[in-house]
């Protein structure tokens, strides 16, 4: 574990990262978008992503392996390889630029995610197989420079697919795959070197376990589209403060 954290540091990060996974409980991504402004403030923002890719990887091994039989294989197949050549692009970006230029970028991100879903735009028109291109390649950079290519991939599947379990798990699968990916990339660098690293991930992986836990229990009682509004405005919230701190 970094010396310089304190046990209190990792309690609130304990504490962000299991909320964090209540809202991939429910959806299957956006781990990055609530944990990424936390994990700002206590670690340097280019560990952010490969240890997020750690236990998002194990998160959605945990979602898919419930309801993988629901999984639409051929979107998936579409998707994989753009993903993976979009994540060498993004991961070299991540790897070879001043890690602290990347905060602003970060908060920019954070903040048009936000503002995009609680607009409540939807596509009206079924994308056909051709729109896989843009969105698996962008979706693959977004997903090793920021943590979460997960939106993007769910405007994708929410134009393909009709029904929301099928899009839910999916994304799961793509999310679990586009990780895995990132964790090899970042394995090749020499990123999982350092043992206090692992320590980290190690630690807030009981974190990532309950929130996973509890997502799945909110979404029998809760209404996803009234719970994602919430959790929309707390994401807003968290890019503002970042992006305040990026420019000061």
């Amino acid at each position: 574990m970094p010396e310089h954290l304190q046990l209190l540091d990792l309690a609130i990060i304990g504490v962000g990262l299991t909320f964090a996974y209540i809202i991939f409980g429910i959806t299957g991504f956006g781990t990055a978008l609530i944990a990424s402004p936390l994990l700002a403030f206590f670690i340097p923002v280019d560990k952010i992503v490969p240890l997020l890719a750690l236990l998002d990887c194990s998160a959605a091994i945990t979602n898919v392996l419930r309801d993988r039989k629901n999984a639409v294989i051929s979107e998936v197949k579409r998707l994989v390889p753009l993903m993976i050549l979009g994540s060498l692009l993004g991961a070299a970006v991540l790897l070879y630029t001043n890690p602290d230029s990347l905060l602003i970028y970060l908060a920019i991100f954070v903040i048009a995610y936000a503002i995009y879903s609680l607009s409540g735009f939807k596509p009206t028109a079924q994308y056909t197989t051709k729109a896989s291109v843009p969105f698996g390649f962008i979706g693959g950079i977004f997903s090793a420079l920021f943590g979460s290519g997960g939106f993007i991939y769910a405007i994708y599947l929410s134009g393909r697919i009709p029904d929301k379990n099928s899009i839910r798990v999916t994304q799961s699968t793509l999310i679990g795959l586009s990780t895995f990916t990132r964790i090899v990339i970042f394995f090749v660098a020499g990123v999982y070197s350092d043992w206090s690293f692992l320590t980290m991930a190690l630690a807030l992986f009981p974190a990532m376990i309950l929130g996973v836990f509890i997502g799945r229990r909110i979404t029998i009682k809760l209404s996803r589209e009234n719970f994602l509004k919430i959790i929309n405005v707390v994401i807003l919230l968290s890019g503002i403060a970042l992006l305040i701190r990026a420019l000061l």
